[in-house]
């Protein structure tokens, strides 16, 4: 008798490129200057984003407005291939775009709560700047809410079996998911900033 696994949660971590830092403090710079200038994006943020600051509410079009968002698009696109290679949906890359991207600016005391990305496909968080404190990105078990009468699971357990994922946010980093896996992200503590490009991908048929 053999034991089969079914059903697995797929989650992409890698390197946007082997030697990133160069071009992620061009990013880091080309995201200063989005927020200084994103007036409507901090008003939202003092009130739905405590401590942080994110452009999701005002420009979430990113990936168009500079050369260097445009860079890091085509570099998510050469990893979003080889993601779907591994999920096995009958769609053609050129059937999809990135739909949406925004910034996310986390100083000490930041979080983002559990949620998950609706009317999407693919979702994903590029890190920009990250230290060994930074928080990072927290997956939940999606049969977590079905799970009613499990008992407690043992101190070793194996990390497929657990209820909880987390992937270390590390400048330079890239992370894809499907869009409709809950996550979140813990509170920052670190002293430095932790800051973040998220994106989603949609597809027409």
């Amino acid at each position: 008798m053999a034991v089969k696994e079914f059903f697995p949660t797929q989650i992409y971590y890698g390197d946007i490129q082997s030697k990133p830092r160069a071009f992620c403090n061009s990013l880091k710079s080309d995201c200063f200057q989005i927020r200084d200038y994103d007036l409507k994006g901090k008003a939202w943020s003092k009130k739905n984003y405590p401590n942080g600051y994110t452009s999701y509410s005002s420009l979430n079009d990113i990936h168009m407005m500079t050369s260097t968002f445009i860079e890091l698009r085509e570099k998510i696109d050469q990893h979003l291939k080889k993601f779907l290679q591994q999920l096995d949906y009958q769609v053609r890359f050129d059937q999809l775009f990135m739909s949406d991207c925004w910034l996310n600016i986390m100083p000490k005391g930041a979080y983002h709560g559990l949620h998950l990305h609706p009317l999407s496909f693919i979702s994903g968080t590029f890190y920009v700047q990250a230290n060994a404190t930074s928080p990072g990105i927290k997956f939940e078990d999606p049969r977590l809410s079905r799970m009613l009468a499990q008992p407690p699971k043992k101190d070793s357990i194996r990390i497929k079996n657990k209820n909880f994922i987390q992937f270390a946010a590390k400048t330079g980093k890239l992370i894809l998911f499907e869009s409709w896996l809950r996550h979140e992200v813990p509170m920052n503590t670190a002293k430095s900033d932790r800051i973040s490009i998220s994106f989603n991908y949609s597809w027409r048929d």
